[in-house]
């Protein structure tokens, strides 16, 4: 602080309250009183360089304050963004979850169903083979054997054709099961 007086001649550059407490009990009362007085430049430059101080340090709190209420209000969206998407995720996990739920539930019901297929295949195969051999042994016994073994060449009835059938049977089954 800068305190000038100019009736006293005196300039002290910084003063400190103990510093002008000591300057004013050494001044001889006419003085006091003249020092003090309205038209002293000494208070005049005082006070207003304290006003002018208390203006700007006012100034700069209400601008920290501004500051603080800004950076409050700014973090508590930063969190709510931040929450809104933490929703969002977990809501995501819970259906993903579900549908993967489902998919493996659709897949092992697919399974289970090609699993009865190939076991219904293997039956028929056999029971294929089982009435070739019924009918190969009827026509060695047969007096038409010859004749009737021309009519049961001409029938379709190869395993590479009930292959193909079955396995052709099993796909669309198993597609129709995913719909």
């Amino acid at each position: 602080m800068n305190y000038q007086c100019s009736s006293f001649n005196l300039i002290p550059n910084e003063l400190t309250a103990l510093e002008l407490n000591r300057f004013l009990i050494n001044l001889p009362d006419s003085q006091l009183i003249h020092a003090f007085a309205p038209q002293s430049s000494c208070l005049s430059n005082n006070s207003t360089s304290d006003e002018a101080e208390e203006q700007q340090q006012s100034l700069i709190d209400e601008r920290k304050q501004r500051r603080m209420i800004s950076n409050r209000e700014s973090a508590r969206r930063s969190r709510m963004r931040k929450q809104r998407h933490l929703d969002e995720l977990w809501s995501q996990v819970i259906r993903l979850r579900n549908e993967n739920h489902s998919l493996i539930d659709k897949l092992n019901h697919v399974s289970e169903c090609h699993d009865r297929v190939l076991q219904e295949n293997v039956r028929l195969k056999e029971e294929a083979s089982d009435l070739r051999q019924l009918i190969t042994a009827m026509n060695i016994a047969s007096p038409y054997s010859a004749g009737f073994r021309d009519v049961i060449n001409e029938v379709p009835c190869n395993t590479a054709h009930l292959r193909a059938e079955s396995s052709n049977q099993s796909i669309t089954s198993a597609v129709d099961l995913l719909h």
